[in-house]
């Protein structure tokens, strides 16, 4: 298969699907590597930004998916009569950047860490497809783990978490005046 028809390939296998497609099926149905398919998608993409045209190519974890470009999404929205989603609540936020950051994680995890009760919120996210069941834990009651999904990476326009801001040092936090104040001396517990 000539580069041209690979690209072209590419393409149809993306439009097609709708959804995200794996790097390695892609690689797996045009039998060529994965790497190849990352340069191809790669080509795809700047030719579609040079050419200014209204689609473009996404990578979400090592999936790619096509989409309409985001300055025109007013008018994709007015043709699919789509209503704009209400955004998402502070509570709703801080929850995700608590899973977020520390997933896979349980829901007493994120009820400890923000000190109220999480659930709604964790249904609501789960709703969105923001994060989902990621198994269990293997502790009495087996709680479940949550994570985020691929469509968080969607949404937040970013196609990994190594691409989530750092989180603020740790130094900002009086973790050992407790302790010294009290005369004790604080450990690290690792």
């Amino acid at each position: 298969m000539s580069e041209v028809n690979i690209a072209a390939a590419i393409e149809a296998i993306l439009f097609s699907n709708g959804a995200s497609v794996q790097t390695s099926r892609i690689a797996q149905a045009l039998e060529i590597s994965e790497d190849e398919v990352r340069a191809r998608i790669e080509e795809l993409i700047n030719d579609y930004e040079q050419s200014q045209r209204g689609i473009t190519i996404i990578k979400l974890g090592d999936a790619y998916q096509m989409t309409s470009r985001k300055e025109y999404a007013p008018q994709v929205r007015t043709v699919m009569d789509l209503r704009r989603n209400t955004p998402l609540s502070q509570a709703a936020l801080e929850v995700l950047a608590v899973v977020a950051y520390n997933q896979p994680v349980t829901k007493a995890f994120v009820e400890q860490v923000r000190g109220v009760d999480c659930s709604g919120v964790i249904g609501s996210l789960t709703s969105k497809d923001l994060i989902e069941e990621k198994g269990r834990l293997e502790l009495p009651g087996r709680p479940l783990l949550y994570g985020t999904t691929e469509n968080f990476l969607r949404c937040f326009n970013i196609s990994g978490l190594d691409e989530l801001p750092p989180l603020p040092e740790a130094e900002d936090k009086p973790e050992g005046k407790a302790g010294e104040e009290s005369g004790e001396e604080s450990e690290s517990v690792g």
